[in-house]
């Protein structure tokens, strides 16, 4: 029987590594003093192909981002929201033909019985196993992945699932910080941390899903800690030519504007006077993905550094 994929793998024979990829989410409502604001997303997805960018992943992707996106030089990954079992293949095979190397998905409403996310498994898998297509569920709240308890019980039922961490949804949502128990809980989310292979690059604190990266306390350095797992599980199991995307996805507080604005409340405004330059936002989100990428890649040192030569793991 075809098994599912693994791993993303880029066609070469080079050593595992990370892709240096960006959620166009990232790109949207951003003011004019972001580094990376330009009148049209063509001039954007040049300006990100210049800065050293590979890839870009597009929320429900249709041809005319993605013709975008290649005529820029970059490759394409998909996202997208799958409410039914049965709606999984078709938007697989979908994303498949548009160009789509890799689909990440949100699964469900978070109100799924057990028998119904284990379909939710059965349909990822084979779509994946049908289509040849890495398909990777996100970590995330308000879906099927919203409790981690569940999660890993998933897990362990499933063990050929493989994962996108958007961890700030559990770090924040599931308050992992609470009692000062951060190590415990941490050492708990290792059978999905091993599985993850693709990462929603983002770093929250207990009371907020996104931050800037200069904030005061111990989120920074927690986050690291997660990355530094979610990379050794990768490298134990990974091959020449495989890669673990590093996809930024740091939202505005809206997307679009009037009656028809979708209120994400993701970046927080401010009214402090330095921070004016950015419509009230905390940070340049353009310049703060640059800066995740820099930290994931000082992660992935420190998991391969880590690795005890010669060791194999199969999760």
């Amino acid at each position: 029987m075809t098994q599912p994929v693994d791993h993303s793998h880029d066609g070469l024979a080079g050593e595992p590594r990370l892709r240096r990829d960006l959620n166009l989410g990232t790109l949207a409502g951003l003011p004019r003093a972001s580094r990376g604001w330009r009148a049209t997303l063509r001039e954007q997805l040049a300006l990100l192909k210049a800065d050293g960018y590979e890839a870009v992943q597009i929320w429900t992707p249709d041809d005319a981002a993605c013709d975008a996106a290649r005529e820029a030089g970059l490759a394409l990954t998909g996202m997208g929201s799958a409410r039914a079992p049965v709606e999984v293949a078709p938007l697989v095979k979908h994303q498949l033909d548009l160009g789509c190397g890799i689909t990440t998905l949100h699964l469900g409403d978070s109100f799924e019985s057990d028998a119904e996310m284990d379909a939710f498994a059965a349909a990822v898998l084979d779509a994946s196993a049908r289509h040849a297509q890495p398909v990777y569920v996100e970590t995330h709240r308000g879906t099927l992945t919203q409790d981690i308890r569940r999660t890993l019980d998933w897990v362990r039922r499933w063990p050929a699932l493989r994962f996108n961490a958007d961890l700030s949804h559990w770090y924040t949502g599931h308050e992992l910080t609470y009692g000062g128990e951060f190590q415990t809980r941490l050492a708990r989310l290792q059978p999905v941390l091993d599985r993850v292979r693709f990462l929603h690059a983002r770093v929250g604190n207990p009371g907020c899903i996104q931050t800037a990266l200069d904030e005061p306390g111990d989120s920074l350095g927690h986050f690291r800690e997660m990355w530094t797992r979610c990379f050794a599980g990768f490298l134990r199991s990974a091959r020449p030519g495989d890669f673990l995307s590093i996809t930024p996805e740091l939202l505005p507080q809206r997307l679009g504007e009037g009656a028809g604005a979708s209120w994400l409340h993701y970046a927080q405004p401010r009214a402090d006077s330095r921070r004016r330059a950015f419509g009230g936002e905390p940070s340049d989100r353009y310049d703060d993905a640059a800066r995740l990428w820099d930290i994931a890649s000082e992660c992935f040192v420190v998991a391969r550094q880590d690795l005890t030569p010669g060791q194999s793991h199969a999760c």
